[in-house]
């Protein structure tokens, strides 16, 4: 399952960050809306595949790790 699960959490994350970056840089030149969406909301869309992306990778980090000895 983790073989799915961190593809997947690296896609998210970097689809989050370019949402961002794009959101950014329309900000940038002056512009407040786009397509009838206010561009504030297209960043914490790009926030939310950032945060989602985070999630994922830490559930697969956590899955795969062995588990601890008792000692």
């Amino acid at each position: 399952m983790s073989n799915t699960l961190r593809p997947f959490g690296t896609l998210a994350g970097i689809a989050g960050l370019l949402i961002c970056l794009f959101a950014g840089a329309i900000r940038l030149a002056g512009q407040h809306w786009l397509m009838g969406f206010e561009i504030v909301t297209l960043f914490q869309i790009g926030i939310g595949g950032m945060v989602l992306g985070c999630f994922v990778l830490l559930l697969a980090l956590t899955r795969t790790s062995p588990p601890a000895e008792s000692r």
